[in-house]
């Protein structure tokens, strides 16, 4: 059997006028975040865990924010894509670790949710999707809440 470790990480800008969304959950607040899809930095940095497991580079490159058909998309999408992808180089999850940096808003009330779409989105069981959040103590971006970021960890198995 043949494992394989990926690591991910993603950053994007607070702004007014975007929804906050994280692990593909809205979340009521007042600033939102910048990028070309949905900015949802979770996913982003899931995804990325993901693809440097299987070694065939990140979303940037996967999912280019030059290509037009991008804008403003889900980024469970994303997910969705690479748990094919995954499929066809023969291997499936066997765990995602991954924390949200940020000052506020508290994501706790939304955690359960994170999980189910994440799990959804891959067609894995929630049991080995875990999530969790901190704070940066007012430090940093994260901690003046100039934005957010994700670092994520992905386990993958050969599927024999």
């Amino acid at each position: 059997m043949s494992f394989r470790v990926g690591f991910g990480f993603d950053a994007h800008k607070m702004v007014k006028n975007r929804k906050l969304i994280l692990g593909g959950v809205n979340i009521d607040y007042e600033y939102g975040l910048l990028g070309h899809s949905d900015a949802d930095c979770l996913i982003h940095a899931i995804c990325d865990a993901l693809l440097g497991a299987l070694g065939i580079g990140d979303i940037g490159e996967m999912f280019p924010d030059s290509e037009p058909e991008y804008k403003d998309v889900k980024s469970l999408f994303f997910l969705k894509r690479i748990k094919d992808i995954l499929k066809e180089a023969g291997f499936r999850v066997l765990n995602i670790d991954a924390t949200v940096v940020m000052q506020k808003p508290k994501i706790s009330p939304y955690k359960e949710a994170m999980r189910a779409n994440i799990a959804n989105a891959l067609e894995i069981s929630r049991k080995i999707v875990n999530i969790k959040a901190t704070t940066t103590e007012g430090m940093g971006f994260e901690g003046r809440s100039e934005g957010v970021s994700a670092y994520a960890v992905a386990t993958l198995i050969e599927d024999v």
